[in-house]
């Protein structure tokens, strides 16, 4: 199998981690209860992913400081 390219868009100090849904053009869209600090969210948009695919690695690609990034999840 090929990685997989996302775009998500990431939404933090929710109450908690939680992938909600797609958006009409396929964005996924995540709920991190983790604080925009020091990578925090993105450490926790990582967990997050890695446990919705089964485990597998993922690693932001673009976007570390915004709220759109793109993912790559790896096999």
């Amino acid at each position: 199998r090929r990685p997989m390219i996302l775009t998500v868009k990431v939404t933090t100090r929710a109450p908690r981690s939680i992938v909600t849904g797609q958006l009409s053009d396929g964005t996924l869209k995540v709920q991190l209860a983790a604080v925009p600090e020091n990578g925090q969210a993105n450490a926790e948009l990582c967990r997050l992913l890695s446990a919705h695919y089964g485990g597998k690695p993922v690693r932001i690609l673009t976007g570390l400081t915004s709220t759109r990034k793109q993912v790559l999840v790896s096999d």
